[in-house]
């Protein structure tokens, strides 16, 4: 073994010793690094302690119509009700947050009615839309066969859920939502798609999929709950409860 090679193989195991000893380091590996700030979890069924709270059982002054009507959804028994029988348009109309959302966690619980009559797209037909563009498709797909990528849980038209973890109608059910939207150029054109990551009843059925529109759209937009009217199904009211949301700083991919 030659004197250069011996020259050569200790500095090769003086950088990697630098590197290990904290010379060289990732940040945050440090305790004078900035810490996490603090978050309190909630006790079962409550918000954690940044959480926008977008509708705690009582109080819908959150939310308003679609179309800017006045709001002709119910509050009943903790939760808000689509009943879908209004004189007029035969709709209560969407529901919408006043405010508008970016990257979000989301945490909502909905009960689907029983419509024993009907099948398919037409058995307890809603969905939730992120921004007020991508839908999150809510059906009753308890022993009711769809298409797929219109299932319950499906980002509606793109993806089908990984797995049916459908309860049966007028159960409980819960969405877990991670959202980051999609990144746009100045032009209009896409630059980054939006992701999407969603559990259905605990159970992780859309795991990071991307999420694009037929337009890219950098905007903030508004949590919208579709009412979803079916004339042969009358007074079926879709219910919805402990609805709130996180906003989630977007931090650059590969940190």
């Amino acid at each position: 073994m030659n004197q250069s090679f011996l020259i050569l193989f200790g500095a090769i195991a003086a950088a990697l010793f630098a590197q290990t000893s904290g010379q060289l380091r990732a940040p945050g590996s440090s305790p004078d690094d900035p810490q996490p700030r603090v978050v309190t979890p909630g006790s079962p069924g409550q918000p954690p302690s940044d959480a926008v709270v977008l509708f705690d059982g009582a109080d819908p002054a959150k939310w308003t119509s679609r179309d800017g009507s006045p709001l002709r959804w119910v509050v009943k028994d903790g939760a808000i009700l689509s009943t879908s029988v209004h004189k007029e348009s035969g709709k209560t109309q969407d529901l919408v947050t006043r405010e508008k959302f970016g990257a979000a966690q989301i945490h909502l619980e909905f009960s689907i009615p029983s419509m024993p009559g009907m099948k398919g797209q037409a058995r307890g037909n809603s969905g939730v839309y992120l921004q007020g563009r991508y839908e999150i498709q809510i059906l009753d797909s308890y022993q009711n066969p769809t298409y797929p990528n219109g299932s319950c849980a499906a980002l509606y038209g793109r993806f089908a859920p990984l797995v049916n973890a459908s309860r049966p109608p007028e159960e409980w059910q819960s969405y877990d939502i991670v959202f980051h939207p999609p990144k746009c150029v100045p032009d209009g054109t896409l630059a980054e798609a939006g992701t999407l990551t969603l559990l259905h009843n605990g159970v992780l059925v859309q795991d990071h999929v991307p999420v694009t529109g037929r337009t890219c759209n950098a905007e903030p937009g508004p949590l919208l709950l579709q009412d979803h009217y079916h004339p042969d199904a009358p007074n079926t009211p879709m219910k919805f409860r402990n609805i709130w949301l996180r906003t989630l700083e977007e931090v650059p991919r590969g940190q």
